[in-house]
């Protein structure tokens, strides 16, 4: 069953406005079984979200950008289920064909439960599934970032309540 799209516009008026609403975003429960596209030029900001956001859900370390290898996972513990929370951050970036998704043998893990963080998922083409949300960073004059929430699916609506 469609839902209806809603679509919610916020500012980040600096660093730590991202860093806030990753923080909201992170105590969702439905956050662990999303999909979350993240559009916006280079250097808009979207690994910088996902930073905020992957320590705001209790990755420790260094969190690298998956820009050449297309794909870091990370698995936490959850305190308060005792289940492995399963996150894949990929970035797209450098794919010149779609088919490079299919060949890389990316199905299986969007079909499987976890929390899915992809940058420039356009260059993936139609292979992939539809996301619950897309977030899209645009930088403005002044330096703050205008984001634009668009929730895809129930999942999506959630997020977004």
């Amino acid at each position: 069953m469609d839902h209806p799209l809603i679509v919610k516009t916020i500012v980040w008026p600096d660093e730590t406005g991202c860093e806030a609403f990753a923080q909201s975003l992170a105590l969702k429960p439905v956050l662990g079984q999303a999909m979350l596209e993240l559009h916006g030029d280079l250097g808009a900001g979207k690994t910088t979200f996902v930073r905020y956001l992957l320590k705001a859900l209790g990755v420790q370390g260094r969190i690298k950008s998956p820009t050449y290898a297309v794909v870091e996972p990370y698995s936490l513990e959850s305190i308060s289920s005792g289940r492995d929370l399963n996150i894949w951050h990929f970035d797209f970036y450098r794919f010149n064909d779609p088919d490079e998704w299919e060949d890389a043998g990316f199905r299986e893990i969007f079909a499987s439960t976890g929390l899915k963080l992809v940058e420039w998922p356009e260059n993936a083409g139609p292979y992939l599934p539809r996301a619950d949300m897309q977030i899209k960073i645009q930088t403005n004059d002044d330096e703050s970032r205008s984001v634009t929430l668009s929730a895809l699916t129930a999942t999506g609506q959630a997020l977004l309540s």
